[in-house]
């Protein structure tokens, strides 16, 4: 039998799963050609943020490679563009990147030409280093900029605008977001879901101006883009300029061929042009009912219901699609769903934690739930979606549906695994429309084992993965084993079911020596991970294999990234190192000369026994450094911050130690060591202990013999007091002992783990076993120390070496007016943008 000739232009995610669907309902009915603008195969543009971000590979993304098409017969024509197509002789003509006309005759034809990213209409939008967001070369463009300059503005506060920003920092970039909005993501987010991720990235170092309108851009001699200009004269300076205001569907190609238009390519519920039934448009493309969708699950829908219109099989029926959002934005994870902004006759249920950063809220018309909004907290996001499309009454659980699905009893899964509460007609894949069942199914009926395996014959989680998670749960509870009862291992985050021992031991036993690597390996659910894990696991690599695992600055924390703390103003406060607490004239001259000329308005002694300068900005840290001359003090980060000490016998007539001297002995040898958390020593002259050892990490007490050791003192919220550990005879003991105790606990400690929290968890037992009773494994733990810490520069001085990205103490360029006032206010109207936004699809 003659096959149908089946044309598609457009080669991205809606169209080609599209043909994925025919080819498995209808593999012999059609011959297929393909019309790809891209020279690529069929990717997940979802992913492009890891790839920008440098977490991930375009080759990581690909989702039907080359083989693929040749597999199935399908003729794919990469890197040519359609320019007509002929409907009355039904030809599509085509040129390829040399300029050479390619034809294809047609039966049917689909249009799944996507969209096209919004160009602000300002002076300057043709200036070289001003992008749009949208594809592979969108990306690569970005990566080479960001390797040659320093501003970036992103003009658009929605989730593709932050997550071009979260790329462009980690590459390096100081980045500053302006949006038309009054917080962030206003389509996807609240208000106060919206200020709660705006203070999030702020601290991770992104810069916002809000309520700013874009009046033009402003180019140097060479064409390229200099500065930002705002509609009242203030200026930012900008090397690279990403306009991420939102998208519109391409429909140019339609329009030449005469089909009707009407904010997209209107389609039937069969997904044929109304114009010409041998037509067909999918995707971000069409327009059906009036909606344009810019999310991947309606998109699949639709290619679902397109192919078995053309497989012959019946007429399925697209009839529209109640919307939800799962997103992780730069590791932060939202859910909306249906109408989370409430109004007139809805009741609103919010629960609100700041400190813990997770915000719900719930809203309710006539008993039914109709809306949620989910910040930071988003495992019930699924139940939620699921309440609102079955629109049951949840009158009889409102007074427990806050608290999730698991806290309803019989009627939830009473601290079983999800999987196995989850009914087989329940959807795990919103993306791709896969329930539990089908996975199931799979899975036994296919012998499936691993993730990748289930991805390929199900889709599930194969698309913005946010479900990864639940699906390798399903795989565990279908394959074997029992895995219904609550998991006893905390899960160090959101990303991933492995607790903190499990990374630990993969780190070490399979010698893992990159973050990423460590994400494949353990096949994390999130590729890139998120702010919680991603700081984690480059301390447990750096600490496991020192000298070898190469330290990622962009996975540290902004005050590590900066090396200083920033403060609730934005400015930063520096402690230099005093050795033992103690300083000379040379080094307080020095110091009141950096508070003059830096015009730093407090200075403060601390607690630790230092002088701290509080409010320098951020582009006078370096000058502040240099001019100081003193070594870093390491005050803002996870490693040994200060040793206090006594006067001790050298001055006090009750001493009975040197106190003074073995307290910088103790801090020389170790002030360049990083740790699971911040690290205080102290060391006492005599047993009147004037430097509250007794509440310290470590805590050195002289007495007539020598001196005693104590550990995991904590003087913090909750005040813990340090257990004895031993006595020692020398000085040369004190810092054998203390090296070796930190060495464990930097080996074992889990991230974030204070060393009170250490020890309780392992026993106090435990350490004597490994400090008093090994005499071999203390040196060795000794010797480790010493040769991990050799070497390790002072990141103040050392900046190369340290790898300290110092463009981001570059200031943007803006007017004084500005520098009083970051957060802009517009004079007129914000540019409208366009209603579509994207997921990526």
């Amino acid at each position: 039998m003659k096959k149908i000739k089946l044309v598609m232009v457009g080669n991205g995610m809606a169209g080609v799963r599209a043909l994925e669907e025919l080819l498995a309902l209808a593999p012999d009915l059609y011959e297929i050609t393909v019309f790809g603008a891209e020279p690529h195969p069929n990717y997940n543009r979802i992913l492009l943020s890891p790839v920008l971000a440098g977490e991930q590979t375009l080759e990581d993304i690909v989702l039907n490679d080359w083989s693929w098409y040749e597999t199935h017969g399908v003729r794919l024509h990469a890197g040519c563009t359609v320019h007509a197509v002929d409907r009355a002789r039904r030809v599509v003509h085509a040129r390829n990147a040399q300029g050479e006309a390619v034809t294809a005759d047609y039966d049917r034809l689909i249009l799944a030409t996507g969209s096209n990213p919004f160009m602000l209409p300002i002076a300057g939008k043709e200036l070289q280093g001003v992008l749009a967001y949208r594809d592979i070369a969108d990306t690569q463009a970005m990566i080479d900029a960001a390797s040659s300059w320093r501003h970036a503005v992103v003009i658009g506060g929605g989730l593709l605008g932050l997550e071009a920003a979260n790329g462009l920092m980690k590459r390096g970039m100081q980045v500053a977001v302006v949006h038309a909005g009054e917080w962030l993501m206003e389509r996807q987010l609240d208000d106060q879901a919206g200020q709660l991720l705006k203070k999030s990235l702020i601290e991770r170092g992104m810069q916002f101006f809000m309520q700013a309108q874009t009046q033009e851009l402003l180019g140097n001699a060479e064409g390229r883009v200099r500065a930002l200009r705002f509609a009242d004269g203030r200026e930012i300076a900008a090397d690279l300029v990403v306009m991420a205001v939102g998208i519109r569907p391409n429909t140019a190609l339609a329009e030449a061929m005469h089909l009707h238009v009407n904010q997209g390519i209107v389609v039937s519920d069969t997904m044929q042009t109304i114009t010409d039934p041998r037509i067909y448009a999918v995707g971000e493309c069409a327009a059906h009912r009036g909606i344009a969708y810019g999310l991947v699950a309606p998109l699949f829908e639709q290619g679902k219901v397109l192919a078995n219109h053309l497989a012959e099989l019946g007429i399925g029926r697209y009839q529209g699609s109640l919307t939800s959002t799962k997103l992780k934005v730069t590791g932060i994870d939202l859910f909306s769903a249906g109408d989370f902004q409430g109004g007139e006759g809805t009741e609103q249920i919010v629960l609100s934690d700041p400190y813990s950063g997770v915000y719900k809220k719930l809203v309710i018309k006539e008993d039914r739930l109709v809306g949620a909004c989910l910040y930071g907290d988003t495992v019930d996001g699924s139940w939620y979606f699921k309440l609102l499309r079955e629109g049951r009454s949840v009158a009889d659980i409102r007074d427990k549906l806050m608290f999730g699905e698991s806290n309803l009893g019989d009627a939830g899964h009473q601290g079983q695994n999800k999987a196995a509460a989850l009914a087989d007609a329940d959807e795990v894949c919103g993306c791709n429309g896969v329930s539990k069942g089908a996975i199931c199914k799979a899975i036994k009926d296919k012998g499936l084992f691993t993730l990748d395996e289930v991805r390929k014959h199900t889709k599930a989680s194969a698309s913005c993965g946010s479900c990864t998670g639940l699906v390798e749960q399903i795989i565990m509870f279908t394959v074997g084993g029992d895995y219904s009862a609550s998991p006893k291992t905390k899960p160090m985050c959101g990303c991933s079911e492995h607790g903190h021992q499990a990374v630990r031991d993969a780190i070490r036993e399979h010698r893992l020596l990159t973050t990423d690597s460590v994400f494949r390996f353990m096949e994390w659910k999130t590729p890139n991970g998120c702010a919680s894990c991603r700081p984690a696991i480059n301390y447990y690599l750096i600490s496991t294999w020192p000298k070898e695992a190469r330290d990622d600055p962009q996975s540290r924390f902004i005050n590590e990234r900066s090396h200083a703390n920033i403060q609730k103003d934005g400015t930063y406060s520096v402690i230099p190192r005093m050795w033992g607490g103690e300083t000379t004239a040379a080094e307080l001259r020095r110091i009141a000369d950096v508070v003059d000329k830096y015009q730093i308005p407090t200075v403060k002694v601390t607690g630790g026994q230092r002088i701290d300068l509080l409010g320098v900005k951020k582009e006078d840290l370096q000058g502040v450094w240099n001019d100081i001359g003193m070594p870093c003090g390491h005050a803002y980060a996870k490693a040994l911050r200060t040793v206090k000490t006594c006067v001790g016998s050298e001055w006090c007539r009750m001493g009975t130690q040197d106190s003074t001297q073995m307290g910088k002995d103790l801090e020389r040898a170790m002030w360049r060591m990083y740790a699971p958390h911040k690290v205080k020593f102290a060391v006492s002259g005599c047993p009147r202990n004037c430097a509250e050892s007794g509440i310290k990490d470590v805590g050195i007490i002289g007495v007539d013999s020598g001196w005693e050791m104590y550990i995991a003192g904590n003087g913090g919220i909750k005040t813990e007091v340090a257990h004895f550990l031993t006595k020692l005879k020398t000085a040369e003991e004190v810092l054998e002992y203390t090296g070796a105790f930190m060495q464990l606990y930097r080996l074992e400690g889990w991230y974030l783990e204070r060393t009170v929290h250490y020890v309780n968890r392992v026993g106090l037992d435990y350490v004597k076993r490994r400090i008093l009773d090994d005499a071999a494994g203390r040196q060795a733990l000794w010797a480790q120390l010493q040769q991990a810490l050799e070497g390790e520069p002072d990141p103040w001085f050392e900046t190369d070496k340290a790898a300290v990205d110092l463009r981001q103490f570059q200031p943007l360029p803006v007017l004084p007016a500005l520098q009083a006032a970051p957060v802009l206010t517009a004079l007129s109207a914000p540019v409208p943008v366009p209603a579509t936004t994207t997921a990526g699809a």
